[in-house]
């Protein structure tokens, strides 16, 4: 009989496990017709591209992902995801509070890295498709499964790549119900949204949610869903030729003249205004959120 046994250092580095949190993992499919607005986080968040090809913007720069491509930010930088040339865009996202990356001799500035694992893709798959999983079907002890599994694709992160993660003090707790209200009103703006449907949605009282959304994004859920459909407005009067009755319906307004009414007042100009000097003058006109 022969015995193999592997014994463990008794003075193992847990560090990543005191302070690192798994707030959130969500996974979202965009068509062509997608666009968002710019934003940032109190955390630092994780893309991994499972479908399709898109591009960030990030720190006002472009670049584009395809299918294995890992995205990392930083807490605090402006980013936001956009669909490319009418691709099915697919991907699983984690926020995480008290990770970031640090600055190196290559990269003192830069602030997010996009990796590619295709060597490691089924096991990088396995361990995000089981917390999604996990996640989905709340079984008990699902948070401390899904925690476990954040920590090992931290450490394959780490061992695939140059460059290492470090842990950061949290200045600010994200609200995971502030994050999954902007959530969720990014990808439904264009439906029938009231605060009584979001507090529904969000099993808490009208005044708890609009008080906390407030308190993290600094703009009310109700404000922050207009701008939302503002910002959707402009980026269609700029790209394409569509009618204002019909920009309106697609951004959720109930009448044209109420959406040219919130847009004169956001953006200071009329719609057919705002058109007309986009095509003289390209620009890009979107709400940021410190989130």
């Amino acid at each position: 009989m022969s015995t193999d046994r592997y014994d463990l250092s008794l003075h193992q580095d847990d560090s990543l496990r005191k302070t690192a949190k798994l707030l959130y993992v969500s996974q979202a499919t965009y068509g062509g017709d997608w666009h968002s607005m710019q934003h940032t986080h109190h955390c630092a968040e994780l893309f991994y591209i499972v479908e399709g090809e898109g591009q960030f913007f990030i720190e006002g720069e472009t670049y584009p992902v395809s299918v294995n491509d890992l995205v990392i930010i930083n807490p605090r930088v402006l980013h936001t995801e956009l669909s490319l040339n009418g691709s099915t865009f697919k991907y699983i996202v984690l926020g995480i509070e008290g990770l970031e990356l640090p600055p190196d001799s290559e990269h003192q500035d830069l602030n997010y890295r996009i990796v590619n694992f295709k060597s490691i893709q089924d096991t990088i798959l396995f361990y995000l498709q089981k917390m999604l999983y996990e996640i989905e079907e709340k079984i008990p002890g699902h948070e401390i499964i899904c925690q476990n599994l954040m920590e090992i694709l931290v450490l394959l992160l780490e061992r695939q790549t140059n460059f290492s993660t470090t842990l950061a003090p949290v200045t600010k707790k994200t609200s995971r119900l502030s994050s999954h209200i902007r959530r969720y009103i990014d990808q439904h703006y264009k439906e029938n949204i009231t605060l009584d449907h979001l507090a529904e949605i969000s099993h808490v009282s009208k005044f708890h949610l609009a008080h906390a959304f407030a308190e993290e994004y600094g703009i009310s859920p109700i404000n922050y869903l207009i701008s939302k459909r503002i910002d959707e407005g402009a980026h269609l009067l700029t790209t394409t030729d569509l009618s204002l009755a019909l920009i309106s319906h697609i951004c959720g307004f109930s009448s044209p003249s109420y959406f040219s009414q919130i847009f004169k007042k956001q953006h200071h100009c009329s719609p057919r205004e705002f058109r007309k000097q986009s095509r003289i003058t390209p620009s890009a006109n979107g709400l940021s959120i410190d989130t």
